[in-house]
């Protein structure tokens, strides 16, 4: 990594492996071309979908493709442009001890602040890849110095000098961003100027057989058993029976304590019938206005549980979810 005497050392890299349990179906297989090609040619890819649909997995594999170290951030409300770039951070002191002439001693001292790299001014000026992980939760005025990165490929460093202020960035320098549009909480919308500026990906909840896949590879559980479970949660999703949908990480939960517990998948063991409920029933928010829909959710899922657990697959493709209510 590049070191100066006017620069302090930067932020270390991430260096990204593809996961070895990473899934790649052929839906997946499409989305990660598409993005590579779009990185390749220069411009910034942004996977935009809800929570649960593996954005920061995807990301972080795509970078990983690339091959190149990774400066990965996280979004924050508190976020200012100095915490994306750096700043001028303490004072570096010079002493400096003349005694050319024997009977004479002289000193010189100086002191000069001295500049920060940050994570976007480390992978701008060592062409690393940036991965933004939920931008749209760091105010837009913070993400502003991106603009001219993203189109210009300069990057401006306020507070140093004018000879030194503008940092050219490195042509391997890549950035995949992830958002979820979805979010009330803490997030903002991304100003146009800079949504015009990425590639835009969106994201949905993965087909059945990808999530089968998936959750296998993470949890150690065969496809068939794993099946049952996807089916429980994926019939649960399409209920509507819920106020935060269910995703595959609850497939993914279910399924690795079932693999370490070694718990029967069946209606009649506790285990599995408390553990399904602990994982879904909390997906309905806890009010006492909330207590006969929880009561119904419950008895719903109670049924998916019996339905899959005896039958281990859905004998008929069209059955009408709202008989299990």
């Amino acid at each position: 990594m590049a070191k100066n005497n006017q620069y302090d050392e930067s932020p270390a890299a991430l260096v990204v492996h593809a996961r070895p349990d990473f899934i790649e179906t052929p839906t997946v297989e499409e989305i990660k071309e598409r993005s590579l090609a779009y990185l390749m040619a220069g411009f910034p890819v942004h996977f935009r979908g809800p929570a649960g649909t593996g954005k920061t997995t995807l990301a972080l594999h795509v970078a990983a493709k690339i091959g190149r170290p990774v400066m990965f951030i996280v979004g924050d409300e508190e976020f200012t442009t100095s915490d994306l770039i750096g700043g001028q951070n303490g004072y570096r002191y010079r002493k400096v001890v003349d005694r050319f002439i024997h009977t004479v001693t002289k000193y010189e001292e100086d002191a000069k602040q001295q500049w920060v790299d940050n994570r976007l001014t480390t992978a701008c000026r060592e062409g690393f890849t940036l991965v933004y992980d939920e931008f749209t939760r760091s105010r837009p005025e913070a993400n502003n110095v991106l603009l001219a990165v993203l189109e210009e490929r300069l990057l401006v460093l306020p507070g140093v000098s004018q000879k030194e202020g503008y940092l050219k960035v490195h042509p391997e320098f890549r950035a995949i961003f992830t958002s979820n549009p979805q979010e009330y909480a803490g997030v903002h919308d991304a100003q146009d100027a800079l949504s015009d500026r990425l590639v835009t990906m969106d994201l949905d909840y993965y087909d059945r057989d990808t999530e089968i896949l998936i959750t296998s590879a993470r949890s150690n559980l065969g496809v068939e058993e794993v099946s049952r479970i996807v089916d429980i949660v994926r019939d649960f999703r399409a209920s509507g029976e819920f106020d935060q949908i269910p995703t595959m990480r609850a497939c993914i939960m279910i399924s690795r304590v079932v693999s370490q517990q070694k718990i029967h998948q069946n209606v009649d063991d506790s285990r599995f019938v408390n553990l399904c409920l602990d994982v879904l029933g909390s997906k309905t928010a806890y009010t006492s206005q909330a207590k006969d829909k929880r009561v119904q959710q419950n008895k719903m899922l109670r049924n998916l549980i019996d339905h899959y657990s005896v039958e281990g697959k859905r004998k008929n493709e069209n059955v009408e979810y709202s008989q299990y209510a």
